[in-house]
């Protein structure tokens, strides 16, 4: 009977609010491609310090709960390369695209009342969008420029992955603000540069903050 009124009373304040909702938003530790040059050919990328997205949350008794997100971040790389011989050709690329992460995580709240630390754990799912790529050659001719959606580089355009991450929940009035730093490790590449100088991460890590409703 103790036990019966124990879980309707957890029961009883967790859903008192089950779902909760917001923004989240941080910055990479890691980049999301490589790149490199040798020889002729060279690739260059510039990675935006910024990740930004919103978030819901079903609220479980117990300190449990399920969290869905929906992040973005923009990408963007170049490449030159140049040959000689009977005729000299110089191709410069410069390609850009919108990455959607769908990161779903169980989560678990330790015991507190305003300052509630927390671990979090599930699978993601990132895909390309918008993806364009402006192609530039430069004979003796004249020039010529292509515009693409599949590049050479594109390994695929969706790919799955394993996210832990540990934070803290702070309950400040009607909002929650929750620091986190987490980890991703995707099962593919998005870009693989068949010469090996450009390639995305498999490992992602970066610092999150919620503010949540």
């Amino acid at each position: 009977m103790r036990l019966l009124l124990l879980l309707l009373a957890g029961g009883g304040c967790a859903f008192s609010q089950p779902f909760t909702g917001g923004f989240r938003g941080g910055i990479p530790f890691t980049d999301f491609l490589s790149a490199a040059e040798s020889g002729s050919v060279s690739y260059s990328t510039v990675t935006n310090r910024y990740i930004l997205g919103v978030t819901a949350e079903l609220r479980l008794p117990f300190g449990l709960g399920v969290e869905l997100d929906a992040m973005y971040r923009h990408l963007n790389y170049a490449s030159n390369s140049g040959t000689t011989g009977v005729t000299t050709v110089f191709t410069s690329s410069s390609t850009t695209a919108n990455a959607w992460e769908f990161p779903l995580l169980a989560k678990y709240r330790f015991p507190s009342k305003l300052v509630r630390p927390y671990v979090d754990a599930g699978v993601a799912w990132d895909t390309l969008q918008g993806l364009s790529q402006t192609v530039q050659k430069v004979v003796a001719g004249g020039t010529t420029t292509t515009t693409s959606s599949s590049p050479a580089e594109l390994n695929q355009t969706t790919t799955m992955g394993f996210v832990t991450g540990v934070g803290v929940d702070v309950h400040a009035l009607v909002v929650h603000i929750s620091p986190e730093i987490r980890y991703t490790r995707w099962g593919a590449k998005h870009f693989l540069d068949t010469s090996g100088l450009l390639s995305s991460n498999q490992n992602q890590a970066e610092f999150l903050v919620g503010i949540t409703f």
